[in-house]
Order: C-alpha cells, then sequence, then structure tokens
C-alpha cells in the first residue's frame, strides 16, 4: 500500500506543477475568433507572488471595438476612452490573494479582415510592483495573443502552445503512476518478494 500512496502523491505532484506552468500568465481567451463577429472575451489573471494583486489594466488591439464589460465581484472598473470615446482600455481596480485567479469578461466586435490581436495587460501588486505582460511569446512575461482568422471560431482554441497539451501530459504521467503502483511485486519461486 505504500507504493499506491507515493505513486499517487507523485501525479498530484506532477499534475499540479505541469498545471501551474500553463496558469503563470496573463492570458485573454479564446486564442482563436471569427472575423467581424461579436465575441466574448475573458482575461484570466494569476496572483503569483506572496501579495495581493491590486490592479489590473488592459490595452484592447486597435483593430478591435469593445462594446461591453462583465461586473466582477469586487473589483471596481474604469473605462478609458480616447479624444472620440472610443473604448481603448480598462482598469480594474481590488484585491486578488495569493494563490487565486481573476477573470475580467468583456465583449468586443473583430476586425472584418484575419489578423492577429495582442493584448498588453499590466498587473500591480500591492507591494508596488508592477508586471508588464507585454513580451513577445517565449518571453518571460508574454503578451496574450488571439488569432482573427476566417470561418469559425474553434471553440478547442481556449489554451494555446504549453496549454493545449498540458492536461493530457498530467493525465499519462497520472496513469504511468497509478500503474506502477498497481502493478504485483515480482516474487521469487519461494514465495518471497524480491
Amino acid at each position: 500500500m505504500p507504493r499506491l500512496a507515493l505513486a499517487v502523491m507523485i501525479a498530484a505532484a506532477l499534475t499540479l506543477a505541469v498545471t501551474s506552468l500553463a496558469l503563470a500568465h496573463a492570458v485573454v481567451y479564446p486564442k482563436t475568433a471569427k472575423t467581424g463577429s461579436y465575441e466574448k472575451y475573458v482575461l484570466r489573471v494569476p496572483n503569483e507572488k506572496a501579495t495581493p494583486t491590486t490592479r489590473v489594466e488592459i490595452r484592447f488591439p486597435a483593430g478591435l471595438r469593445v462594446t461591453s464589460f462583465g461586473d466582477v465581484a469586487g473589483w471596481q472598473l474604469e473605462v478609458l476612452t480616447d479624444s472620440a470615446k472610443r473604448i481603448v482600455g480598462a482598469v480594474w481596480t481590488g484585491s486578488l490573494p495569493p494563490q487565486r485567479f481573476v477573470e475580467f469578461p468583456f465583449v468586443g466586435a473583430n476586425p472584418k479582415a484575419a489578423t492577429t490581436l495582442v493584448w498588453p495587460v499590466y498587473q500591480t501588486y500591492g507591494d508596488g510592483v508592477r508586471v508588464e505582460w507585454t513580451g513577445e511569446e517565449g518571453s518571460k512575461a508574454p503578451a496574450s495573443i488571439t488569432s482573427i482568422v476566417e470561418g469559425s471560431s474553434d471553440p478547442s482554441a481556449g489554451a494555446s502552445g504549453t496549454t493545449r497539451w498540458v492536461p493530457w501530459a498530467a493525465l499519462v504521467l497520472a496513469l504511468l503512476s497509478l500503474g506502477v503502483a498497481l502493478r504485483p511485486a515480482a516474487t521469487s519461486s519461494r514465495g518471497q518478494i524480491r
């Protein structure tokens, strides 16, 4: 039985470690959307520090026309507009404790032509540290990207790159660990465990 317990603990630890890698960035979902359609987007922001996140700011891509926002309990919304009253960004202020994430929903009209939307996000912590999620893909603090494509949106595109295979890798590791734990112990011809 100790082998089973050890295998289950290893599988759980690997699952949590791999999954936490997938959640470690400010990301806008969906990752793929249809040209010219109205889309519900969600900005997901995790707290990766020991102090609360107190402010989240997003700047909207030029080709997207944001039309409305969803309420988020415990957070105040400030809508940023340009001189023509076009919505160019949003700032949410509140308190996100460590080891938690929050999602900020909004609706926008997608560009009519295929393109890539880049979402600069700025996350401020209670100790004054500001993380700029504006880097290139593969960098330490990458900006989230959504592909606007002709045709229908891909509902399975909620995860991209690393996050697409993470749940499957965790499942395979868990099943392998369980198989090792449940494998009968080898015995010699004298009935002793080797």
